[in-house]
């Protein structure tokens, strides 16, 4: 794929419409790298100049200050807030709502002020200004499709309907979770407990989840997080459902569909 950096537009003196933030998991998490390809095709295939920072990027710092270490996501912020402030960069795009959340909310204090969006409702204003064209008959089409909120995608910064959106457009069948939207269920992977081990208890949130989303009979588990993703995806796998339930983010799946 090609995928230019900011460092290469910027040597032949362009500016791209967006960047795209592509965050840890979708550099460095083997599943996730897959969400980062499907939103790049799809920025190619619709024709939105875009660029990465490559190397230059670092973690937001989200996890850090989660787990308490206030100092070391202020010297993250900082260094990420001087390479995008030395680029002049206004517009960020990203697939992870940790990202999405810091960079716009917790980063104006520090002095990186950018218009931030998540990679569901940027999806979304694509299909609405028709440049996104499904294949008629698609993949997902009458397929039985739940949808996971990720709290900082939902609880967080209110987003609900965009993801919801999305996947109406594929023509799926979308059945909701007993608990949805405001009311939804963390994942288990949220305030930095990705990297950490759970303490001792009778269940795991991640299988508790997987379970409200496997009683809705869908087919497809849909999220619009990595870390969502990988915990859903582990549910699957210790419930042994992996022949007859997919864990797709709304990228793939609308890549899929082009």
């Amino acid at each position: 794929m090609q995928v230019p950096t900011m460092a290469q537009l910027m040597a032949s003196g362009e500016t791209p419409e967006v960047l795209f933030w592509v965050g840890c998991a979708g550099s460095f998490d083997q599943r996730a790298q897959k969400i980062t390809k499907a939103f790049a095709l799809i920025l190619n295939t619709v024709g939105i100049k875009f660029a990465i920072l490559g190397k230059e990027e670092m973690c937001t710092g989200d996890p850090v200050r989660r787990a308490g270490n206030e100092f070391m996501f202020q010297m993250m912020a900082y260094q990420n807030i001087q390479v995008l402030n030395g680029y002049g960069i206004k517009k960020i795009v990203t697939t992870c709502p940790h990202c999405f959340n810091t960079l716009k909310n917790e980063y104006a204090e520090l002095g990186g002020h950018y218009e931030v969006m998540h990679h569901a409702s940027f999806l979304q204003k694509l299909i609405d200004d028709g440049r996104i064209n499904l294949k008629e008959g698609g993949s997902f089409k009458g397929k039985k499709i739940t949808y996971h909120d990720s709290c900082y995608l939902g609880r967080a910064n209110g987003i609900y309907e965009a993801p919801r959106k999305v996947l109406e457009a594929l023509d799926s069948e979308l059945v909701e979770m007993k608990r949805c939207r405001s009311n939804g269920l963390c994942c288990g992977a949220g305030g930095a407990q990705m990297f950490k081990e759970e303490e001792k208890g009778s269940t795991r949130v991640n299988w508790e989840r997987t379970n409200d989303a496997l009683e809705t009979g869908a087919v497809v588990i849909a999220s619009a997080c990595p870390f969502c993703n990988t915990m859903m995806t582990d549910g699957i796998k210790t419930k042994e459902k992996e022949e007859s339930v997919q864990v797709l983010d709304i990228a793939e799946m609308i890549a899929a569909s082009l």
